[in-house]
């Protein structure tokens, strides 16, 4: 069945993609693992080429892509080339600080931040969640206090993806004064770039995803321009909310990417395989398996495709961003197992692509929200 998503535009972005992936990570993804780290030339080439920042508007040096279907393209090339983790660092760069500033950052924020955006000069973070406070953001204890023409930021922010080797992070901090659980006009965004008081933690070691960094992050006292701040003060939850369905998007189009990749790589792995004298594809339990890959994922990326659509078109709800980003982080979930298990003890081993498919999966049932709240979500609106 021929896929109706892409047009001749986006194919050709796709070349420029494929050509990234050979050319700058292609042999050095897994000392990057070993090393938690992307290196900066890495991102300073993404932005050479085009690959950052496509939505800033040309006149602050981007080229205003508003369609979502390139940012695609780019996720099924990282995915496609194994090199998950360099898709996952632009994602949080792309999908869940950008929007902030291009939605509701002065004329003066966007010209001092956006083209830093576009040529990789500087890598950023979105710091929302604390130890005490993962989806509940209304238990955020961040606190930013007036003090003159600034802001003195302190707190703690964790799971914080680019925040070890990043340059600046967008931080929901509570500017109420108060110490009682917060109302909802309660938080304001800030841009906030490193400073003094402004530190972060070892990175962690996770199970997935190594090379793109994920730490905690210290603010003690940071002296923060209110020039800075993005948007009215005691509007940081809802904005938050009017950018989820890009946020869930984008882990949803992650999601069909991999479910997509676990199914070629265990195609390919039955068909070089062999036991008992005959080839894996050969036993009708291989073939059943890989059957129900196939379709399982081509309905993922169907879905995926639709919400796509729907996203270019303004017309996707916070809701419908849950239902697709519930269903495909899930669905990645179960297919990557499936997959792994056709590789037998190959699958286990950590070099082989289904590994890190499998272990990257198992973060966007929890990334951008987990499973049981996109439930939440979704019954709430029944």
């Amino acid at each position: 069945m021929k896929r109706a998503l892409f047009e001749e535009d986006h194919e050709q972005f796709r070349e420029l993609a494929v050509e990234f992936n050979a050319r700058q990570i292609a042999g050095k993804y897994a000392q990057w693992e070993k090393e938690h780290q992307i290196p900066r030339d890495v991102w300073q080439s993404a932005g050479e080429n085009g690959l950052l920042g496509l939505a800033v508007p040309e006149e602050f040096g981007g080229m205003g892509i508003d369609d979502y279907r390139f940012r695609v393209v780019l996720d099924e090339e990282f995915v496609r080339s194994g090199h998950l983790a360099v898709a996952l660092a632009l994602h949080l760069h792309d999908d869940l600080v950008l929007p902030y500033l291009l939605a509701y950052g002065s004329q003066d924020l966007k010209q001092r931040w956006l083209p830093r955006f576009v040529d990789g000069s500087t890598v950023t973070s979105c710091a929302f969640t604390e130890p005490g406070a993962g989806s509940d953001l209304r238990g955020v204890r961040t606190k930013a206090v007036r003090d003159g023409d600034d802001w003195l930021l302190s707190g703690q922010k964790t799971f914080i993806g680019n925040g070890a080797y990043g340059d600046a992070a967008v931080v929901l901090a509570r500017t109420d004064g108060q110490t009682a659980r917060a109302g909802e006009d309660a938080f304001t965004l800030f841009m906030v770039e490193r400073s003094e008081g402004y530190s972060n933690g070892q990175p962690f070691d996770k199970m997935g995803l190594r090379a793109s960094d994920t730490a905690e992050l210290f603010f003690d006292e940071v002296r923060v321009s209110d020039a800075d701040r993005i948007g009215e003060v005691g509007q940081g939850l809802a904005y938050i909310k009017e950018q989820l369905p890009q946020a869930r998007l984008a882990i949803a189009v992650a999601a069909s990417a991999i479910c997509t990749a676990a199914f070629d790589q265990a195609l390919a792995h039955a068909g070089e395989r062999s036991a008992f004298g005959q080839a894996l594809t050969e036993f009708q339990n291989t073939r059943f398996e890989l059957a129900d890959l196939k379709t399982e994922a081509h309905v993922t990326q169907s879905f995926v495709d639709r919400a796509v659509l729907a996203f270019n078109e303004g017309e996707l709800d916070a809701q419908e961003a849950a239902e697709v980003k519930l269903w495909a982080s899930e669905s990645a979930k179960k297919l990557t197992d499936k997959a792994l298990q056709i590789h037998g003890g190959y699958g286990y081993i950590m070099e082989y692509p289904i590994a890190q498919s499998f272990t990257a999966s198992r973060l966007l049932t929890i990334f951008g929200g987990t499973s049981e709240i996109m439930r939440e979500t979704i019954g709430r609106a029944l």
